[in-house]
């Protein structure tokens, strides 16, 4: 069923910096309507303002809370109409010991990486399937795919979303919605730079070396961009893409 790109609206979570920021611009450049949403006001504002109240509105939410997510899609179906297009994008990472890895640190991986995903797409799916069509992109992770030492709690939540999304790309294959993941190595993003910064306060290497051993595990020598993720989810997105579902997009420059 072809799926027609222009004038949809587009719900991005995690959407206030990095790789949903660059999701949302690209979307709106394409002319899709979209709802960023994210629990950081003042950067939903600033990127609204970039985008044009025409083709953007803001709606701050934690995605991992059932109440607020289902307030901040009412609010954007008043705003924008029913969403057609869903990236899930929000999410956390933390890296730990599994020795060191408490049920907080467990649990708080799991909330906004699988259970974030969960809530926003049950929240997304009613007005796909009144539409008959509908876009569901998760933004997962390498990780997703294997494993990784001293990450086991966003790695564990990483392969639930992988599997979720194939989950549902076959309940709705048959009902015009498409789900798929994009699983990118390491991004050039506040998280990665974050987790540079950790590595050279516990190690004592310089934040220079800490990011050359993250890059070292890109057959390309380098991190992803944001536009590179945020244009894999455009094709998803796309008319053309629509045998394309169930799948787990790397973004890894080889390395898998």
């Amino acid at each position: 069923m072809s799926f027609a790109l222009a004038g949809q609206h587009a719900l991005v979570t995690g959407a206030s910096r990095g790789i949903g920021a660059a999701i949302a611009r690209t979307l709106a450049a394409a002319g899709v309507r979209v709802s960023l949403v994210a629990r950081d006001g003042a950067r939903l504002a600033e990127l609204t303002t970039e985008l044009g109240a025409s083709r953007a509105a803001a709606f701050v939410a934690d995605v991992a809370e059932a109440v607020p997510v289902e307030a901040a899609f009412g609010a954007a179906r008043e705003r924008f109409g029913p969403v057609g297009i869903l990236v899930n994008n929000a999410g956390q990472a933390a890296s730990a010991k599994f020795t060191d890895t408490d049920p907080a640190l467990w649990n708080r991986m799991l909330a906004v990486n699988l259970t974030g995903t969960y809530l926003c797409t049950r929240a997304a799916v009613p007005d796909m399937l009144s539409a008959g069509a509908g876009r569901i992109v998760n933004i997962a992770s390498i990780a997703g795919l294997r494993g990784a030492a001293y990450v086991t709690a966003y790695t564990a939540s990483k392969h639930a979303v992988v599997g979720l999304t194939r989950a549902l790309a076959l309940e709705y294959a048959r009902r015009g919605i498409t789900v798929n993941a994009i699983c990118p190595s390491y991004v050039d993003t506040d998280i990665v730079r974050t987790a540079v910064a950790n590595i050279s306060r516990k190690t004592g290497r310089s934040e220079a070396e800490a990011q050359a051993s993250l890059i070292a595990t890109n057959p390309q020598g380098r991190l992803v961009s944001p536009e590179e993720v945020a244009h894999s989810v455009l094709w998803l997105c796309q008319p053309g893409s629509e045998g394309v579902t169930g799948q787990a997009l790397v973004l890894a420059g080889g390395e898998i």
